[in-house]
């Protein structure tokens, strides 16, 4: 069971409908059980006075991420949107603490940082700032997806010299190649997060 306190952030990564609803423009299968996975992480969390961070995809309706501006991706979270909001099942308190990413266009896979699509260039999202201003010393992260968004805000925190756990049974992949999902679970592994 994971421990948490006051030292501790859960970052509750991006549980959105168009991620974690069947009916979703770049649904992550089975993503609709996370929701069920994370909760009870959440509610501990909360009564140990752990931070929670949620992280929302929050994309213009024209962007490079985008197939259609050259991009990768199918439309997918615009802000404003259905499938930008956060599933329905997920406890997401009226004060949540909510960063939101890619609202420039940009590809937000980390909640650490968000990149240029045409240039490439990073910049940093606040919460590394929110973090240390909090006194969080390590981070237990959920949500979706495994090889994209969870994958690289963990590798990106233990950059940062964070101590991180993963809840693997709160993560889901996208798996666009089979074996997507269980590669980076090996990087995370690999770069010394605690998968559990």
């Amino acid at each position: 069971m994971t421990e948490y306190d006051a030292g501790t952030a859960l970052l509750v990564v991006d549980v959105q409908n168009d991620f974690a609803d069947p009916q979703g423009s770049l649904y992550v299968a089975r993503g609709e059980a996370v929701p069920a996975a994370v909760n009870p992480e959440i509610a501990r969390a909360r009564a140990a006075g752990a931070l929670i961070v949620y992280s929302q995809d929050w994309h213009p309706a024209e962007t490079p991420h985008f197939a259609a501006q050259g991009g990768v991706w199918p439309v997918h979270c615009v802000g404003g949107t259905w499938g930008a909001e956060f599933h329905p099942d997920l406890d997401v308190a009226d004060d949540a603490l909510v960063l939101r990413k890619g609202t420039g266009g940009e590809d937000g896979y980390s909640v650490f940082t968000v990149r240029d699509p045409d240039t490439g260039e990073e910049a940093a999202t606040a919460l590394e700032r929110i973090l240390r201003e909090h006194g969080v010393r390590r981070v237990v992260v959920a949500g979706l997806a495994t090889d994209y968004c969870v994958k690289d805000t963990v590798l990106d925190a233990r950059h940062k010299g964070f101590p991180v756990t993963v809840l693997t049974d709160a993560i889901r992949a996208v798996n666009l190649a089979a074996d997507d999902g269980a590669r980076a679970e090996r990087q995370m592994r690999d770069a010394g997060a605690d998968l559990v």
